[in-house]
């Protein structure tokens, strides 16, 4: 798939981050995986990340990220595979060749580990990933890797695989300057921890598709709000909101890293269990799963 046409078929629908499957002694467990995404194709999504931060990215090892991508194309059927990417530089470049090889149509490039950086630094730092590889390139705008609009527009000129931007950081003016700027030239997409809380500011600010980890174990649900969204029914937002989203990030917010913890508890609680998480997240507690219980079994249909 040309860059074009990838960029198209992104911005023609819901997002969504495939868990990774986790055996009791937290071993990868790549069939679990197959059958998982190869599930979660079948739904109307525009594209799934192999390996993304809800996939645990950070938690796998270069060889597990390169497998778990081989693994989503091999079962994704027509959705692109976006490949999660990351680390330092030379780490990020050796990995997205890797993912590259794997069959990936992309990568989402993660925030580099640890360090803060100016402007030229994350200029050079993303610069050096695309020059490594053919496909297209999304940066995940977030935490330690904030890019300005100016950057962003040289980055666009320099690379010609940057096709996206992913924004996880909040900054709705300059999520808005970024889409004001850059037009047409790169695909925007929300990517705030459970983004249908959000998505109607995103919206606003021009960016209308988003990355959905409830689609995990909900999928007909995630699809109705995105669909609610584009058709401005406020109605229906206003009633998943309150009835799912805001009980469902209180259990979230009990616990750091429960962003992705709560996931593989819906999915355990939708009769599709994925395994526990890898440290250093920590799984919902017995408690937290009974208030979890109901809202997954009024929401999910299974």
């Amino acid at each position: 798939m040309d860059h074009a046409a990838l960029k198209a078929r992104i911005a023609s629908g819901l997002l969504s981050f495939p868990v990774s499957p986790f055996r009791a002694d937290l071993s990868f467990d790549l069939e679990r995986y197959r059958a998982h995404v190869g599930w979660l194709a079948g739904f109307e999504a525009a594209a799934l990340f192999a390996a993304g931060g809800t996939g645990e990215f950070f938690s796998l090892t270069p060889a597990e990220v390169c497998e778990a991508t081989r693994a989503a194309k091999e079962v994704s059927g027509a959705v692109p595979i976006i490949a999660g990417c990351g680390y330092g530089t030379a780490m990020a470049c050796e990995l997205a060749e890797g993912v590259e090889r794997a069959g990936a149509d992309a990568i989402l490039l993660l925030p580099h580990y640890l360090v803060g950086a100016s402007q030229e630094g994350l200029f050079a730092h993303v610069k050096a990933v695309c020059g490594a590889i053919r496909i297209g390139v999304v940066v995940y705008n977030r935490d330690n890797a904030i890019l300005k609009a100016d950057t962003l527009a040289r980055l666009a000129e320099a690379c010609p695989n940057l096709i996206g931007f992913k924004d996880g950081s909040g900054d709705i003016a300059t999520v808005r300057q970024v889409t004001a700027s850059l037009g047409d030239r790169l695909v925007y997409i929300g990517g705030m921890p459970t983004h249908e809380l959000y998505a109607e500011a995103y919206d606003a600010a021009g960016v209308s598709t988003y990355s959905s980890a409830i689609f995990n174990f909900a999928p007909e649900m995630a699809l109705t709000f995105h669909r609610a969204l584009g058709e401005q029914d406020r109605a229906t937002l206003q009633e998943l909101l309150t009835g799912f989203f805001y009980p469902y990030s209180a259990i979230r917010d009990r616990s750091p890293g429960y962003a992705v913890s709560i996931i593989k508890a819906g999915l355990r609680l939708a009769g599709r269990d994925c395994g526990p998480v890898r440290p250093p997240l920590t799984d919902l507690t017995e408690v937290e799963h009974e208030l979890l219980a109901p809202l997954v079994r009024a929401h999910c249909r299974g």
